[in-house]
């Protein structure tokens, strides 16, 4: 199984702590966040993680070079960082075969069942499967009976619907897990920096199916904020479990 995790962000809401250490390197129960996040793929099958970077990108790679029991691959933005989209097709060399591939934040903590995720996936066939849950958040996106086709803030009151909906319309919170076919980065045409939900609701307009994948009750922690990582250092020091849903 190939992974990727997706550790070129600037970590601005993270300021003045990466100013001068990058945010995946940020320790969380005394390793650094994206150990953790190497350690869950690990579990799940991944032996290759490619992992992209961008800020402060010399400590990132001198770290995760260190990883052992996986291969690692670099890919590395400059001299602007990609964004999502751009992030995963710059990365493209790097995956292998025809077998699809997981894609992961850096600054997600859970315990998402990758294994079980990317089961499914192959299961249903879709172009790309993704992590959600039920929780209260600024931005939803929309799945019905036929996959993704659109999102919604609910703060500013923005939407993006590609359709109408197909059966009952499922609102649905995003949690920085994706498993991806192959064949969804010969379909990209967006090119530089981009979301990858540009393509991802280009295609399910055309008729591709993005799934949802259901993880409700799961613990999961978005270290996002210095809030955010204060509850994510205590979720660590009270034993990885004990606290669902949060961020």
């Amino acid at each position: 199984m190939d992974a990727m995790i997706l550790a070129a962000g600037l970590g601005t809401r993270l300021r003045p702590l990466t100013h001068e250490t990058p945010k995946p390197l940020i320790p969380v129960g005394g390793r650094a966040m994206i150990d953790h996040v190497a350690d869950h793929l690990r579990a799940a099958g991944a032996d290759r993680i490619v992992v992209n970077t961008h800020h402060l990108s010399d400590q990132v790679e001198a770290h995760v070079k260190g990883w052992e029991g996986v291969e690692v691959r670099i890919s590395r933005e400059e001299p602007e960082v990609l964004e999502t989209g751009g992030g995963v097709l710059h990365a493209a060399p790097h995956f292998r075969g025809d077998a699809p591939f997981v894609v992961h934040n850096s600054d997600i903590l859970s315990d998402i069942p990758i294994r079980e995720m990317y089961a499914a996936h192959l299961q249903e066939a879709s172009l790309a499967t993704l992590a959600v849950m039920e929780r209260e958040t600024s931005r939803y996106l929309l799945f019905d009976d036929a996959g993704l086709y659109g999102w919604e803030n609910v703060d500013s009151g923005e939407a993006v619907r590609t359709r109408e909906p197909a059966g009952e319309e499922m609102r649905l919170a995003f949690t920085g897990v994706h498993v991806i076919s192959q064949e969804f980065l010969g379909l990209v045409t967006e090119r530089g920096a981009f979301p990858i939900f540009e393509p991802y609701l280009r295609l399910a307009r055309a008729g591709h199916r993005i799934a949802p994948y259901r993880v409700d009750g799961r613990t999961w922690i978005d270290i996002g904020t210095h809030e955010d990582l204060a509850r994510a250092r205590d979720w660590m020091t009270q034993g990885s479990g004990s606290e669902s849903a949060a961020g």
